[in-house]
C-alpha cells in the first residue's frame, strides 16, 4: 500500500508539516465481475455501513436537506457516484477551478474525492458502487492546495474556505487534514468561531502515525471541533492509520476503506481522512433527523451514544468517547446540553490570547455632585524675611531714623555749648 505524505508548508510564519490524514491509496478495488447472487463486492466492502449502525439509521433518514462542505483537494467530476451530489463549490488555493471541482495537487489530487465519496457518495445503483453515510446530503467542494500546489498560504486558505462554506449554507464541515503541531494561526480563531457562531458542526481527522503524526495537531486541537480517531476492522485503535490525544472525540473505521477517485476509479485506502467523513456523514444524518437541534447537541448525541472502549484512562487518548453508533446517534433518547462537549474556542481565546481580547465592561457608578471650591486668594509677591516691607519702612524705619538724627543734632549742640562755657571760664582777669 502506497502511503502519501503531502509537502511541508509554512503556516502563520512557522514551518509546520501539513499532511493529509489519509496515508495511502492501494490498487483499484473495482471487481472484474459481480459474484453470484448479484451482490456488489464494492458495496459489500463497506463494512461500516452495517457494523456502525449506518444502514439502520437509514430507516429514519439519509441526510436530506443537509449540506456537507468538504475542505480538501477538490471533488472530481469524473465519477458517477457524485452525480447530483455536489451543489456548489469554490477554489481557495489559486490553482483550481472556480467551482472547486478540479483536483488540486500533483500527489494527492484524488484525496478530496475519496473523502467526499465516504460522506455522501450516491453509488452507481441501488446496491452497487460506493455509497456515502449520508447519500441524500448535498456536498460543497472547497479545493485547497498544499505546499507548491498553492499560490497562497495554507493558513489563509483555511480562513477563506471556512468563511465560504458557512456563507454558502454548510451545516457540517469536514476537514481531513492535520498539522504536526498543536498550535494554530491566530487568524483561525476568528474563522472557526465564525462557523461555531453560525451553528456549523466541524469534523476533523486526528492524523496518522504512518504520516508522522504521533499526537493530534491543529486543527484537531481547536476546542469545539469533533476530532475523529481511527480503528481497524475489529474496532481496535489503528497503529498506523490513527494517532492519540486528549482532544479525540470519537473513533470510526480508518482501515480497509474504499473510495472513489476523481476519474471514477474505486480504490482501497487507510487513514483518519476516511474516518472523519464517516462521522461527518453521521452528523448530517442527525441534523436531518433532528433539524431543531443546534450544533452543540448534534455533537453531544454523537459522543454520548458512542460505545466506550476500555476503562484505562489511556484508552480515552485513543478512542475518545468510543466507537460511533449512527443508529443510536439518530434515534436514542439523549438529554440536551447547553454547551459543546468538545469545549469552547471563545473561552480558550479569552484565557490564552488576552492581548487580543476586548476589555471587560465595568459597572457604571452613580454620579456625585461636588460643590465648587472657594476662589483662591490673590497671589502675593514672594519676599525675603530679611528685607523690610512697605509697612516697616513707613511706620518703623523712617520715624526711628528721624528720631536718631534729632538726637544726634541735640547731642552735638549740647557738646558745643559745654565747650564754650569751659573756654570762657579759663580767660585771665585784668
Amino acid at each position: 500500500m502506497i502511503r502519501r505524505l503531502l509537502a511541508a508548508i509554512a503556516a502563520a510564519a512557522v514551518a509546520t508539516t501539513l499532511v493529509a490524514a489519509a496515508p495511502a491509496m492501494a490498487q483499484a478495488a473495482t471487481p472484474e465481475a459481480t459474484p453470484p447472487g448479484g451482490t456488489d463486492p464494492v458495496r459489500s466492502a463497506e463494512y461500516w455501513l452495517s457494523d456502525y449502525g449506518i444502514a439502520k439509521a437509514w430507516q429514519a433518514t439519509r441526510g436530506a436537506g443537509v449540506k456537507i462542505a468538504i475542505i480538501d483537494t477538490g471533488i472530481g467530476r469524473g465519477s458517477s457516484e457524485f452525480d447530483g451530489a455536489v451543489s456548489s463549490g469554490t477554489d481557495v488555493s489559486g490553482a483550481g477551478s472556480p467551482d472547486g471541482r478540479t483536483p488540486v495537487g500533483a500527489v494527492d489530487a484524488d484525496h478530496g474525492s475519496w473523502v467526499a465519496s465516504l460522506a455522501a457518495g450516491r453509488g452507481t445503483g441501488p446496491d452497487a458502487g460506493v455509497i456515502g453515510v449520508a447519500p441524500e446530503a448535498q456536498l460543497l467542494s472547497v479545493s485547497v492546495g498544499f505546499g507548491s500546489s498553492a499560490t497562497r498560504s495554507f493558513a489563509d486558505q483555511i480562513v477563506d474556505a471556512i468563511h465560504w462554506s458557512v456563507d454558502n449554507g454548510a451545516d457540517v464541515i469536514n476537514m481531513s487534514l492535520t498539522t504536526n503541531v498543536p498550535d494554530w494561526p491566530e487568524s483561525w480563531d476568528e474563522a472557526f468561531q465564525y462557523a461555531f457562531d453560525h451553528d456549523v458542526v466541524i469534523v476533523v481527522a486526528a492524523g496518522n502515525r504512518g504520516s508522522g503524526t504521533t499526537k493530534v495537531g491543529a486543527p484537531a486541537t481547536i476546542p469545539g471541533v469533533l476530532t475523529v480517531g481511527g480503528v481497524d476492522r475489529s474496532g481496535k485503535a489503528s497503529v498506523d492509520a490513527s494517532t492519540q490525544g486528549i482532544t479525540i472525540g470519537v473513533s470510526a473505521p480508518s482501515e480497509e476503506l474504499v473510495g472513489v477517485s476523481a476519474d471514477g476509479t474505486v480504490v482501497s485506502w487507510d487513514g483518519t481522512s476516511g474516518a472523519a467523513p464517516i462521522v461527518a456523514g453521521i452528523a448530517a444524518l442527525v441534523r436531518s433527523a433532528h433539524p431543531d437541534l443546534d450544533a452543540d447537541n448534534v455533537i453531544n448525541r454523537i459522543v454520548k451514544t458512542a460505545h466506550a472502549v476500555g476503562v484505562d484512562p489511556a484508552d480515552k487518548l485513543l478512542y475518545g468517547y468510543g466507537l460511533v453508533d449512527a443508529a443510536a446517534a439518530v434515534s436514542a433518547d439523549v438529554p440536551g446540553v447547553n454547551a459543546n462537549p468538545m469545549g469552547s474556542l471563545k473561552d480558550w481565546v479569552r484565557l490564552y490570547r488576552r492581548a487580543q481580547s476586548a476589555p471587560l465592561p465595568t459597572e457604571s457608578q452613580p454620579s456625585v455632585e461636588v460643590p465648587p471650591l472657594p476662589k483662591a486668594d490673590a497671589a502675593t509677591r514672594a519676599s525675603s524675611p530679611l528685607l523690610p516691607d512697605r509697612d516697616t519702612v513707613l511706620y518703623g524705619t523712617l520715624p526711628l531714623s528721624l528720631l536718631t538724627v534729632a538726637a544726634i543734632l541735640v547731642a552735638l549742640g549740647v557738646t558745643a555749648a559745654v565747650r564754650r562755657i569751659r573756654l570762657a571760664s579759663r580767660t585771665p582777669s585784668r
